[in-house]
């Protein structure tokens, strides 16, 4: 499985102490770029093709605080795509280093055409690359683009 280790900052931390619910997006963002641009796809390969990722829903569970400083995991899953690649959903968990589940995202997205603004089925080898990750328990095939 993906994974990342990170840090919680300053600027992830609100009015309470503890990372904020943006700042979970955030990082699970950041991870799914380091794993594609640790498999092909920097984000100059992005601009070269003129397209991108795109999030049309985010779901967020939470579980425990993270606080200033504290070291975490986020993990990175393929939860469901569509045959032709064009929609996909992932999953990240955020875990302590003791290993206990802080929060569970779920995202909803596909690839973006970044001149039409739509979505588009992606290059093949982009499609692969998501099939890389590891599936979820609960993989579900997703409808096709239309």
């Amino acid at each position: 499985m993906y994974s990342k280790q990170m840090t919680a900052g300053w600027a992830d931390m609100d009015f309470n102490s503890h990372m904020r619910n943006t700042a979970y997006l955030d990082k699970a963002v950041d991870v799914r770029f380091m794993f594609l641009a640790e498999h092909g796809y920097p984000i100059g390969e992005f601009v070269r093709l003129k397209l991108g990722p795109v999030a049309l829903k985010d779901e967020l569970e939470y579980y425990r605080e993270i606080q200033l400083l504290q070291e975490f995991t986020v993990t990175l899953e393929l939860a469901g795509m569509s045959p032709d690649g064009m929609r996909w959903r992932l999953r990240h968990e955020v875990l302590r280093s003791d290993g206990k589940i802080c929060a569970k995202i779920t995202s909803i997205g596909g690839w973006l055409d970044l001149a039409a603004r739509k979505l588009i089925v992606p290059p093949e080898g982009l499609m692969a690359t998501w099939k890389k990750l590891t599936p979820t328990t609960d993989y579900t095939e997703l409808r096709a683009g239309s």
